[in-house]
């Protein structure tokens, strides 16, 4: 009995026909659908002032980016009392022009920032697949960029604190708060046993003063060590919110060890006993090579941290 081909011919269409429009979906229209994520989370020590966090990250910028620039231009018009900036701004030997365009208005806002990769190497093709198999490696000698130029755009220009395997004190919002922060762990750029003299060399930490660490990679390994160094908070990026995922699952990889639920958004990290906020950024970029977000928009955080009541753990969470 001769079996028709039909059947199996339209469903082999179909499948091409998904697959075209979730190309033409993630290429074409959603990386376009930059998006501000709005949380909240007690996080700040007891009688603090509420802190506006404008999250940013991985912007990878290209100069021909426009409307990248001028949406991450419109986020001053939040009004944030901080910028944390985790790392991965270049995505092209001349992408400072477009950075310097898109970040022009926080002038004057408190930030601080760490490295990524890609703000000291450029950008490199890479099979996507090879994702699957566990964090990226480093595969040829890499262009590299003018970290320097950057950092100093954002020191001298915007008025930025480099936290790169550092600590530092500043005002937010009226209140003190500390801040330490490594570089890029995905590189072994970290170096957290830098910090306890850094934040030693601060001076005394008054019982009111808050704590926040910020890394580009979330590894483990940093995220338990920021919390044994007494951060109250964590933010990170690099993930891209596993940038390719599935609708109603979530990221595929995160690029790094940090469980794949935690791969974007505001969750809790918890190590030895005690649990802080940790927000990660999906960031609002990709690889010039890699053009695409899939049920996963760019994004930057808003998050509002507030003071913890003396009752209750830096989640909230009776003790």
């Amino acid at each position: 009995m001769r079996v028709s081909a039909r059947p199996a011919l339209i469903a082999l269409g179909a499948v091409g026909a998904a697959g075209a429009a979730a190309a033409v979906w993630g290429i074409g229209i959603e990386r376009y659908l930059f998006t501000v994520r709005e949380v909240t989370s007690p996080a700040l020590a007891p009688g603090s002032s509420p802190i506006r966090v404008l999250h940013i990250s991985d912007a990878h910028m290209a100069p021909w980016q426009h409307r990248k620039q001028d949406w991450l231009a419109s986020l001053a018009q939040l009004n944030p009392d901080l910028i944390v900036n985790t790392g991965d701004n270049l995505g092209h030997r001349d992408g400072l022009n477009g950075i310097r365009r898109a970040f022009a208005p926080f002038a004057g806002i408190p930030g601080v920032f760490v490295h990524g990769s890609n703000d000291v190497n450029g950008p490199s093709a890479r099979n996507p697949l090879r994702y699957f198999s566990g964090p990226s490696q480093r595969h040829r000698a890499p262009e590299m960029l003018d970290t320097d130029a950057m950092d100093a755009y954002f020191t001298d220009d915007l008025g930025w604190t480099d936290l790169n395997n550092t600590a530092a004190r500043l005002t937010v919002a009226g209140d003190t708060v500390d801040f330490f922060g490594v570089s890029d762990a995905h590189r072994d750029w970290d170096r957290l046993e830098d910090l306890p003299s850094a934040i030693k060399d601060l001076g005394p930490r008054d019982t009111d003063t808050s704590v926040v660490g910020v890394t580009h990679a979330p590894y483990q390994r940093v995220l338990n060590g920021f919390i044994d160094l007494g951060a109250d908070a964590i933010f990170g990026g690099h993930t891209h919110g596993g940038q390719v995922c599935l609708p109603g699952y979530g990221a595929l990889v995160a690029n790094c060890d940090i469980p794949l639920k935690q791969a974007k958004g505001l969750s809790t990290w918890t190590h030895e006993g005690r649990s802080v906020p940790l927000n990660v950024s999906a960031g609002c970029g990709h690889s010039i090579y890699a053009p695409v977000r899939f049920a996963c928009r760019p994004e930057a955080t808003l998050l509002t941290l507030t003071a913890r009541d003396h009752r209750f753990g830096a989640t909230g969470i009776s003790l």
